[in-house]
Protein backbone atom coordinates (compact mmCIF):
# COMPACT_ATOMS: atom_id res chain seq x y z
CA UNK A 1 0.00 0.00 0.00
CA UNK A 2 1.18 3.51 -0.76
CA UNK A 3 2.55 5.25 2.33
CA UNK A 4 0.02 7.86 3.37
CA UNK A 5 1.02 8.01 7.00
CA UNK A 6 3.92 9.76 8.69
CA UNK A 7 3.98 12.38 5.94
CA UNK A 8 2.87 15.99 6.01
CA UNK A 9 1.54 17.75 2.96
CA UNK A 10 3.50 20.67 1.53
CA UNK A 11 0.44 22.83 2.11
CA UNK A 12 0.55 22.01 5.81
CA UNK A 13 4.23 22.94 5.97
CA UNK A 14 3.61 26.33 4.44
CA UNK A 15 0.24 27.69 5.53
CA UNK A 16 -2.15 28.16 8.40
CA UNK A 17 -4.81 26.63 6.15
CA UNK A 18 -2.70 23.52 5.65
CA UNK A 19 -2.11 23.18 9.38
CA UNK A 20 -5.87 23.19 9.97
CA UNK A 21 -6.29 20.40 7.42
CA UNK A 22 -3.47 18.42 8.99
CA UNK A 23 -5.21 18.70 12.37
CA UNK A 24 -8.64 17.81 10.98
CA UNK A 25 -7.24 14.86 9.04
CA UNK A 26 -6.28 13.25 12.36
CA UNK A 27 -9.65 13.84 14.01
CA UNK A 28 -12.09 10.93 13.73
CA UNK A 29 -15.69 11.07 14.90
CA UNK A 30 -16.77 8.28 17.23
CA UNK A 31 -20.19 7.71 15.65
CA UNK A 32 -20.58 5.93 12.31
CA UNK A 33 -23.23 8.38 11.08
CA UNK A 34 -20.77 11.26 11.63
CA UNK A 35 -18.08 9.44 9.63
CA UNK A 36 -20.60 8.96 6.82
CA UNK A 37 -21.45 12.67 6.85
CA UNK A 38 -17.77 13.68 6.71
CA UNK A 39 -16.96 11.20 3.95
CA UNK A 40 -20.04 12.33 2.01
CA UNK A 41 -18.83 15.95 2.15
CA UNK A 42 -15.34 15.00 0.95
CA UNK A 43 -16.71 13.07 -2.03
CA UNK A 44 -19.23 15.79 -2.93
CA UNK A 45 -16.55 18.50 -2.83
CA UNK A 46 -13.66 16.79 -4.63
CA UNK A 47 -15.05 13.63 -6.18
CA UNK A 48 -18.24 11.92 -7.22
CA UNK A 49 -20.53 8.89 -7.00
CA UNK A 50 -21.69 6.39 -9.61
CA UNK A 51 -24.38 3.75 -9.16
CA UNK A 52 -24.92 0.86 -11.58
CA UNK A 53 -28.17 -0.92 -12.41
CA UNK A 54 -27.48 -3.55 -9.78
CA UNK A 55 -27.31 -1.00 -6.98
CA UNK A 56 -23.55 -1.10 -6.56
CA UNK A 57 -22.07 2.28 -5.76
CA UNK A 58 -18.63 3.55 -6.73
CA UNK A 59 -16.98 6.63 -5.35
CA UNK A 60 -13.92 8.48 -6.53
CA UNK A 61 -11.93 11.28 -4.95
CA UNK A 62 -9.14 13.44 -6.37
CA UNK A 63 -6.98 15.65 -4.16
CA UNK A 64 -3.50 17.14 -4.08
CA UNK A 65 -3.39 17.16 -0.29
CA UNK A 66 -2.01 13.99 1.27
CA UNK A 67 -3.78 14.77 4.55
CA UNK A 68 -7.14 14.71 2.74
CA UNK A 69 -6.21 11.51 0.90
CA UNK A 70 -5.20 9.87 4.17
CA UNK A 71 -8.43 10.89 5.89
CA UNK A 72 -10.64 9.72 3.03
CA UNK A 73 -8.82 6.39 2.73
CA UNK A 74 -9.05 5.74 6.48
CA UNK A 75 -12.73 6.69 6.70
CA UNK A 76 -13.63 4.21 3.96
CA UNK A 77 -11.48 1.44 5.44
CA UNK A 78 -12.71 1.91 9.01
CA UNK A 79 -16.37 2.47 8.18
CA UNK A 80 -16.86 -0.27 5.60
CA UNK A 81 -13.80 -2.53 5.73
CA UNK A 82 -13.79 -2.80 1.93
CA UNK A 83 -10.96 -2.58 -0.53
CA UNK A 84 -9.92 0.95 -1.34
CA UNK A 85 -7.56 1.70 -4.21
CA UNK A 86 -5.30 4.72 -4.28
CA UNK A 87 -3.06 5.97 -7.07
CA UNK A 88 -0.49 8.75 -6.96
CA UNK A 89 0.60 10.88 -9.90
CA UNK A 90 3.49 13.31 -9.79
CA UNK A 91 2.53 16.68 -11.24
CA UNK A 92 5.20 17.55 -13.81
CA UNK A 93 6.51 21.06 -13.51
CA UNK A 94 5.16 21.37 -9.97
CA UNK A 95 6.56 20.06 -6.73
CA UNK A 96 3.35 18.24 -5.83
CA UNK A 97 1.39 15.03 -6.32
CA UNK A 98 -2.22 14.15 -7.09
CA UNK A 99 -3.99 11.38 -5.17
CA UNK A 100 -6.83 9.36 -6.69
CA UNK A 101 -8.96 7.21 -4.38
CA UNK A 102 -11.53 4.69 -5.63
CA UNK A 103 -13.81 2.29 -3.80
CA UNK A 104 -16.75 0.16 -4.92
CA UNK A 105 -19.51 -1.66 -3.09
CA UNK A 106 -23.22 -1.59 -2.25
CA UNK A 107 -22.31 -0.41 1.25
CA UNK A 108 -21.15 2.91 -0.20
CA UNK A 109 -24.75 3.87 -0.94
CA UNK A 110 -24.82 4.85 2.74
CA UNK A 111 -22.25 7.54 1.94
CA UNK A 112 -24.13 8.76 -1.12
CA UNK A 113 -27.39 8.98 0.82
CA UNK A 114 -25.90 10.32 4.07
CA UNK A 115 -27.66 13.34 5.52
CA UNK A 116 -26.35 15.88 8.00
CA UNK A 117 -29.35 16.44 10.24
CA UNK A 118 -27.96 15.99 13.74
CA UNK A 119 -25.66 18.69 15.13
CA UNK A 120 -22.75 16.23 15.38
CA UNK A 121 -23.20 15.23 11.72
CA UNK A 122 -23.32 18.87 10.65
CA UNK A 123 -19.97 19.42 12.38
CA UNK A 124 -18.55 16.42 10.51
CA UNK A 125 -19.97 17.57 7.17
CA UNK A 126 -18.38 21.03 7.50
CA UNK A 127 -15.10 19.38 8.54
CA UNK A 128 -15.13 17.15 5.46
CA UNK A 129 -16.07 20.02 3.15
CA UNK A 130 -13.20 22.17 4.43
CA UNK A 131 -10.74 19.30 4.16
CA UNK A 132 -11.73 18.70 0.54
CA UNK A 133 -12.18 22.22 -0.79
CA UNK A 134 -11.51 24.78 1.91
CA UNK A 135 -8.84 27.34 2.62
CA UNK A 136 -8.12 30.08 5.11
CA UNK A 137 -5.90 33.14 4.86
CA UNK A 138 -3.04 33.81 7.25
CA UNK A 139 -4.87 35.45 10.19
CA UNK A 140 -1.92 37.73 10.90
CA UNK A 141 -2.69 39.42 7.56
CA UNK A 142 -6.46 39.09 7.12
CA UNK A 143 -9.50 37.07 8.14
CA UNK A 144 -10.97 34.98 5.34
CA UNK A 145 -12.39 31.44 5.43
CA UNK A 146 -13.82 29.79 2.34
CA UNK A 147 -14.97 26.50 0.84
CA UNK A 148 -15.24 26.18 -2.95
CA UNK A 149 -18.26 24.24 -4.23
CA UNK A 150 -18.72 22.82 -7.72
CA UNK A 151 -22.30 24.05 -8.12
CA UNK A 152 -24.76 26.42 -6.50
CA UNK A 153 -26.90 23.69 -4.92
CA UNK A 154 -23.92 22.33 -2.97
CA UNK A 155 -22.97 25.86 -1.92
CA UNK A 156 -26.49 26.64 -0.66
CA UNK A 157 -26.62 23.33 1.23
CA UNK A 158 -23.24 23.99 2.88
CA UNK A 159 -24.06 27.62 3.68
CA UNK A 160 -27.30 26.57 5.39
CA UNK A 161 -25.47 23.97 7.49
CA UNK A 162 -22.85 26.54 8.56
CA UNK A 163 -25.49 29.16 9.35
CA UNK A 164 -27.41 26.67 11.51
CA UNK A 165 -24.61 27.33 14.05
CA UNK A 166 -25.52 31.02 14.23
CA UNK A 167 -23.01 32.25 11.66
CA UNK A 168 -23.53 34.44 8.61
CA UNK A 169 -21.82 32.59 5.75
CA UNK A 170 -22.34 34.03 2.29
CA UNK A 171 -21.98 32.75 -1.27
CA UNK A 172 -20.12 34.43 -4.12
CA UNK A 173 -19.73 33.03 -7.68
CA UNK A 174 -16.13 32.61 -8.84
CA UNK A 175 -15.55 31.53 -12.43
CA UNK A 176 -17.43 28.20 -12.70
CA UNK A 177 -17.65 27.60 -8.95
CA UNK A 178 -19.55 28.97 -5.96
CA UNK A 179 -17.62 29.99 -2.86
CA UNK A 180 -19.07 29.83 0.66
CA UNK A 181 -17.13 32.26 2.84
CA UNK A 182 -16.78 33.97 6.22
CA UNK A 183 -14.79 37.17 6.83
CA UNK A 184 -15.48 38.07 10.47
CA UNK A 185 -12.68 36.99 12.81
CA UNK A 186 -15.13 35.99 15.55
CA UNK A 187 -17.12 33.79 13.16
CA UNK A 188 -13.96 32.10 11.90
CA UNK A 189 -13.14 31.29 15.53
CA UNK A 190 -16.65 29.83 15.80
CA UNK A 191 -16.34 27.65 12.71
CA UNK A 192 -12.95 26.29 13.82
CA UNK A 193 -14.66 25.34 17.06
CA UNK A 194 -17.54 23.72 15.15
CA UNK A 195 -15.06 21.65 13.11
CA UNK A 196 -13.22 20.82 16.36
CA UNK A 197 -9.94 22.26 15.10
CA UNK A 198 -8.99 23.27 18.64
CA UNK A 199 -5.24 23.72 18.09
CA UNK A 200 -5.85 26.02 15.12
CA UNK A 201 -8.48 27.86 17.15
CA UNK A 202 -5.98 28.61 19.93
CA UNK A 203 -3.40 29.78 17.38
CA UNK A 204 -5.98 32.06 15.79
CA UNK A 205 -7.02 33.48 19.16
CA UNK A 206 -3.37 34.22 19.98
CA UNK A 207 -2.98 36.05 16.67
CA UNK A 208 -6.21 38.00 17.29
CA UNK A 209 -5.04 39.03 20.77
CA UNK A 210 -1.67 40.21 19.41
CA UNK A 211 -3.37 42.14 16.59
CA UNK A 212 -5.78 43.79 19.01
CA UNK A 213 -2.89 44.73 21.31
CA UNK A 214 -0.93 46.21 18.40
CA UNK A 215 -3.98 48.10 17.17
CA UNK A 216 -4.63 49.42 20.67
CA UNK A 217 -1.01 50.57 21.03
CA UNK A 218 -1.08 52.14 17.56
CA UNK A 219 -4.31 53.99 18.35
CA UNK A 220 -2.81 55.27 21.60
CA UNK A 221 0.41 56.35 19.87
CA UNK A 222 -1.54 58.03 17.06
CA UNK A 223 -3.74 59.81 19.59
CA UNK A 224 -0.74 60.97 21.61
CA UNK A 225 1.07 62.05 18.44
CA UNK A 226 -1.99 64.02 17.33
CA UNK A 227 -2.20 65.68 20.74
CA UNK A 228 1.52 66.52 20.68
CA UNK A 229 1.20 67.98 17.17
CA UNK A 230 -1.83 69.97 18.27
CA UNK A 231 0.03 71.27 21.34
CA UNK A 232 3.13 72.17 19.32
CA UNK A 233 1.04 73.96 16.68
CA UNK A 234 -0.78 75.91 19.37
CA UNK A 235 2.50 76.85 21.08
CA UNK A 236 4.01 78.02 17.78
CA UNK A 237 0.94 80.15 17.05
CA UNK A 238 1.06 81.61 20.57
CA UNK A 239 4.74 82.51 20.15
CA UNK A 240 3.98 84.18 16.81
CA UNK A 241 1.11 86.19 18.28
CA UNK A 242 3.06 87.28 21.36
CA UNK A 243 6.11 88.21 19.27
CA UNK A 244 3.88 90.26 16.94
CA UNK A 245 2.42 92.19 19.89
CA UNK A 246 5.92 92.82 21.26
CA UNK A 247 7.21 94.08 17.91
CA UNK A 248 4.23 96.34 17.15
CA UNK A 249 2.99 97.91 20.40
CA UNK A 250 5.04 96.23 23.12
CA UNK A 251 3.78 94.78 26.39
CA UNK A 252 3.55 97.99 28.44
CA UNK A 253 -0.17 98.57 27.78
CA UNK A 254 -1.12 94.93 28.46
CA UNK A 255 -2.89 94.08 31.72
CA UNK A 256 -0.48 92.62 34.25
CA UNK A 257 -1.93 89.09 33.95
CA UNK A 258 -1.59 89.03 30.14
CA UNK A 259 1.89 90.58 30.29
CA UNK A 260 3.02 87.90 32.76
CA UNK A 261 1.72 85.08 30.52
CA UNK A 262 3.28 86.66 27.41
CA UNK A 263 6.72 87.06 28.97
CA UNK A 264 6.64 83.57 30.51
CA UNK A 265 5.60 81.96 27.20
CA UNK A 266 8.45 83.69 25.39
CA UNK A 267 10.88 82.46 28.03
CA UNK A 268 9.51 78.91 28.09
CA UNK A 269 8.23 78.16 24.56
CA UNK A 270 8.05 74.38 25.13
CA UNK A 271 6.19 74.48 28.45
CA UNK A 272 2.75 72.88 28.69
CA UNK A 273 -0.22 74.93 29.88
CA UNK A 274 0.06 73.35 33.31
CA UNK A 275 3.81 74.08 33.50
CA UNK A 276 3.24 77.59 32.24
CA UNK A 277 0.64 78.23 34.95
CA UNK A 278 3.07 77.13 37.65
CA UNK A 279 5.78 79.46 36.30
CA UNK A 280 3.64 82.61 36.56
CA UNK A 281 4.15 85.13 39.37
CA UNK A 282 0.69 84.20 40.57
CA UNK A 283 0.22 80.49 39.67
CA UNK A 284 -2.79 79.78 37.49
CA UNK A 285 -4.65 76.65 36.33
CA UNK A 286 -4.65 75.32 32.74
CA UNK A 287 -8.00 76.86 31.83
CA UNK A 288 -6.91 80.25 33.17
CA UNK A 289 -3.65 80.15 31.20
CA UNK A 290 -5.50 79.06 28.08
CA UNK A 291 -8.00 81.91 28.47
CA UNK A 292 -5.20 84.51 28.71
CA UNK A 293 -3.37 83.06 25.70
CA UNK A 294 -6.59 83.30 23.65
CA UNK A 295 -6.90 86.95 24.71
CA UNK A 296 -3.35 87.58 23.49
CA UNK A 297 -4.20 85.93 20.15
CA UNK A 298 -7.27 88.16 19.79
CA UNK A 299 -5.13 91.24 20.45
CA UNK A 300 -2.59 90.09 17.82
CA UNK A 301 -5.36 89.48 15.25
CA UNK A 302 -6.79 92.98 15.81
CA UNK A 303 -3.35 94.51 15.39
CA UNK A 304 -2.88 92.64 12.11
CA UNK A 305 -6.17 94.02 10.81
CA UNK A 306 -5.12 97.63 11.43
Amino acid sequence: MIALYGQRSKESQMSFSGNIKEELSRHYAKARHCSLAELSAIVHMCGGFQEDAGGTCSLGVHTENIAVARKCFTLIEKTFNIRTDIAVRRNTGRDSSSYFIHARGKELLAVKNASAQAVCCKRSYIRGAFLAAGSMSDPSKSYHFEIVCGDEAKAVHLRDIINSFGMDAKIVPRKKTFVVYLKEGSQIVDILNVMEAHIALMELENVRILKEMRNSVNRKVNCETANINKTVSAAVRQMEDISYIKETVGFDKLPEGLRDVALTRLEYPEATLKELGNLLREPLGKSGVNHRLRKLSEIADKLREQ
